[in-house]
């Protein structure tokens, strides 16, 4: 470590002499246009313009001339003026021959003087500034591409991590799925004698936080051999063929330090399909041809293993994931309910929790977070015990966590007038009312009109259960509960507003995937409409937009109606809980589930 970093601030001393230089140069060749500027500017107060110049030597006015060496600029004496004019002469060399013909006949004292030596050093750096400064301009441009680094794998990235399986809750399938890696790179050669060939590459899919770099670092830690990192936007830069060096010298140094693992993460930026255009799409196609021959290339001995991330498996080439690169594909999930209570013990190691503090309970609260999510909660949730000067994390500081981070931040000091207060109660409560009576609608936690993010009110749900599929029935009880709040506005205020933009937007696209995602239709059936081209839904029948348009419309028409039809029927529920929270501004779950015992 002390060499590498010897090495930098060597690197580092060069740069800034270089600099420095440069930086003297400037100044000089500054100073010099200085010194010529104010040079010229005395001059052309007494300067005779080169026509009246010849006309004053055929005339003989010429007394006296001085030229220096290697200027076009010279000095003249007129006969009866004292005061010296300054000329400029197009051609020096034919000025002079054509002098030293007056000479003989007026005899004009003619002296040639060599230039100082300080301006002509000066003048040639003011006339190399631009070049200095063009090279100034491309040594930083090279710089910033990485040239002067061209194709290097930094050294920072390659270490022995200290992650390890044990540190990676919630993906225990996943992890027993890639044991065997493990036990290759600890004892390749019991792998070899049978004849067995572990998989080259192993591609993680999934969604952003949900473990994929963790797991690979851990499988490296768990063989104890170097872990290279690199992203997939490291590879391309903007001169053609850096993306293919690069990856060239990283598989280079991984045949050196092997056996190693080598990750790429977010390899969707060089591993997108190739195609036939020129310019950048020319370079990444040039990265990933290269990364395609490395991968072919590894010989029989060579213990290395690539992993790649990306959350966009659709993009990636399908020659990249042919048998023989990425053989396999794991997709990490967002854990379930276990695997999040897991999850929240690990971050919480290093962390203070009141006794009463259950995880299984922040769990059910949060179906479908990712680790980082809810690694996320838990800091969310100290910072706040910390600012209220909590001794240690309570319940309501990881309820207001779980709020901050899935809603956003609570606004009590935004001015509210008693008209939006009462169509934002009225909004809510009729959210709440009609998810009571669906029968696959999850129970509420909290309904509030204090506002929070972009909303000017919430209704929470209980999210205690994973769920993997939804039924259609589910779909359309959800389109019923997200129109509760419009058909509320339209019931008790004879009125509707902007505040149901949001709803009425998520009903629209769940209707839309329900009839041409999920083939949910009754008249259409169980088709998928869902194409890249939008000419290619056209095999369908010249009217089947129209009959999309018209399944969509029937849908939501028909969940709004519903809505209607359940407040209709609890209208004194519906205003017993806008007045409570008109009130009260938040009601908890017990509060809530008070109105419907009688």
């Amino acid at each position: 470590m002390k060499e590498k970093e010897e090495e930098k601030n060597n690197k580092n001393k060069k740069y800034l002499i270089v600099i420095l230089i440069l930086l003297v140069l400037a100044i000089i060749g500054s100073i010099s246009y200085i010194i010529y500027s104010n040079n010229q500017k005395k001059e052309q107060e007494n300067v005779m313009p080169y026509s009246d110049l010849i006309k004053n030597i055929y005339s003989g006015n010429v007394e006296k001339i001085e030229m220096t060496v290697g200027s076009t600029a010279i000095k003249v004496k007129i006969k009866n003026d004292d005061k010296e004019k300054s000329s400029i002469v197009p051609n020096t060399q034919a000025f002079i021959e054509f002098i030293h013909e007056k000479v003989l006949e007026d005899e004009i004292d003619l002296q040639q003087k060599q230039s100082n030596v300080f301006f002509r050093i000066s003048n040639g750096i003011f006339t190399l500034l631009p070049t200095i400064l063009l090279v100034i301009l491309f040594f930083v441009i090279l710089k910033m591409q990485g040239l002067g680094d061209k194709g290097k794998v930094y050294e920072a990235n390659e270490n022995d991590t200290k992650v390890r399986f044990k540190d990676v809750a919630g993906l225990d399938e996943e992890k027993n799925e890639l044991i065997e890696i493990v036990d290759f790179l600890k004892d390749p050669k019991k792998f070899q004698k049978m004849g067995a060939k572990v998989p080259r590459g192993i591609l993680l899919c999934g969604k952003p936080g949900t473990g994929k770099t963790l797991i690979a670092k851990a499988i490296a830690g768990e063989a104890g051999v170097p872990f290279i990192s690199m992203s997939g936007s490291e590879f391309i830069e903007l001169f053609a063929g850096l993306g293919a060096s690069r990856v060239r010298k990283l598989f280079e140094k991984a045949r050196k330090i092997s056996p190693c693992i080598v990750f790429i993460d977010e390899i969707d930026a060089i591993g997108a399909r190739r195609t036939s255009s020129s310019g950048a799409e020319s370079e990444n196609n040039q990265t990933l041809n290269q990364l395609l021959v490395e991968m072919d290339g590894f010989e029989t001995n060579e213990t290395i293993i690539v992993l790649a991330a990306t959350n966009r498996p659709e993009m990636l080439d399908k020659a990249l994931l042919r048998p023989g690169r990425f053989d396999r594909q794991i997709t990490i999930a967002p854990p379930d309910i276990r695997g999040r209570e897991e999850i929240l013990k690990i971050h919480s190691s290093d962390k203070k929790f009141a006794d009463d503090i259950d995880f299984k309970d922040i769990a059910e609260d949060t179906a479908g977070f990712t680790g980082a999510e809810l690694a996320n909660v838990l800091n969310e949730a100290a910072i706040i015990a910390t600012i209220k000067n909590h001794e240690s994390i309570e319940k309501d500081d990881l309820e207001e966590a779980v709020k901050k981070v899935t809603i956003g931040l609570q606004k009590t000091s935004r001015v509210i007038s008693d008209k939006d207060k009462k169509l934002t109660a009225y909004h809510e409560a009729g959210h709440a009312i009609v998810s009571k009576f669906l029968q696959t609608s999850m129970d509420i936690k909290e309904v509030s009109i204090v506002p929070r993010g972009f909303a000017g009110g919430y209704t929470m749900y209980k999210t205690n259960e994973d769920k993997f599929y939804v039924s259609k029935t589910e779909m359309e009880e959800r389109l019923i509960s997200l129109l509760g709040g419009r058909a509320a506005e339209k019931i008790a205020l004879d009125d509707i507003s902007t505040g149901a933009s949001n709803d009425i937007e998520v009903a629209t696209q769940i209707a839309r995937d329900m009839v041409t995602v999920y083939g949910m239709s009754d008249n259409i059936g169980p088709v998928s409409l869902k194409t890249e081209n939008p000419y290619e839904i056209q095999i369908f029948g010249k009217d089947i937009e129209d009959e999309i348009g018209k399944e969509i419309k029937q849908l939501i028409d028909t969940a709004y109606v519903k809505a209607q039809a359940i407040l209709r029927q609890n209208m004194n529920i519906l205003h017993a809980v806008a007045q409570t929270l008109l009130e009260k501004e938040t009601i908890s779950e017990k509060e809530f589930n008070r109105f419907f015992e009688n």
